[in-house]
């Protein structure tokens, strides 16, 4: 990117990382980063309102939405580690504010410069990382949104295939949902248990000493599941292994 202005980035963290695995966040920033952007995490952002949009709670969900919006608009991009809550950001937000005069252009405006990250560094960057290296083998669930929104699934795998040394899996049912769905698997809690018991004996039956994917929600649910199981596969975001970030703990394992 030598001569060219370096892209500013507005990164949000998400509720999750910033509640239970914040190294994921320093992973994407380390990535952004290396891809040649100046990267801040702005301290105005909280949640992207998807469980109060998906409950119907709209009026939570704008007011979230207008003080996300005014906080990063100043950045060339807003990138992050979650493929829901991005497309949280660009379908239901336009959506939602298209009724109001002071904010549907500026949600518009938002929605178009909003990634999910592996989308952004590839799609957007033409980003790959260099010198990384992890003996282990893994395979990979595709979140449903960031798959069936965002079209967020060869990107992921194009920058995993540059970590030497890690053989990647096929998983069957890859893009079959693992249950968690947010707020389902609360509200529906003997059918979600249900999803991911089946994903968690698909991925038992790939072998592979490592589950990966782009949403930290989902990851707690197999997670959790796999240990219950007695399950010896670890669980970690793509990030982190893209960030040569996947020699400590894994999610679940901490404390």
């Amino acid at each position: 990117m030598s001569g060219q202005p370096q892209p500013t980035v507005g990164l949000f963290v998400t509720c999750l990382v910033d509640a239970i695995r914040p190294q994921i966040g320093f992973a994407a920033i380390q990535l952004l980063e290396e891809a040649g952007c100046r990267v801040e995490v702005p301290e105005a952002q909280t949640c992207c309102g998807q469980p109060a949009f998906n409950s119907g709670d709209d009026r939570d969900t704008a007011r979230l939405a207008r003080q996300t919006i005014a906080a990063f608009e100043g950045f060339d991009h807003v990138v992050l580690p979650s493929g829901s809550c991005a497309a949280t950001m660009v379908h239901g937000w336009p959506e939602l504010l298209a009724g109001d005069p002071d904010w549907a252009a500026r949600a518009k405006a938002f929605a178009a410069k909003t990634h999910e990250i592996t989308s952004f560094l590839v799609d957007v960057l033409g980003y790959t990382p260099s010198g990384r290296r992890l003996a282990a083998s893994a395979t990979y669930h595709d979140s449903c949104s960031g798959l069936r929104e965002l079209g967020v699934a060869a990107q992921p795998r194009a920058l995993l295939a540059r970590v030497e040394g890690l053989e990647m899996r096929g998983l069957p049912g890859n893009d079959v949902c693992c249950g968690f769905g947010g707020t389902f698997c609360v509200k529906y809690s003997d059918i979600s248990n249900a999803i991911v018991t089946e994903k968690a004996e698909a991925i038992e039956g790939t072998g592979a000493d490592l589950l990966l994917a782009g949403d930290l929600g989902c990851l707690m649910n197999m997670a959790g599941k796999l240990h219950r199981r007695g399950a010896r596969t670890r669980c970690f975001h793509a990030v982190e292994v893209l960030a040569g970030r996947a020699d400590g703990p894994a999610i679940g394992e901490e404390g």
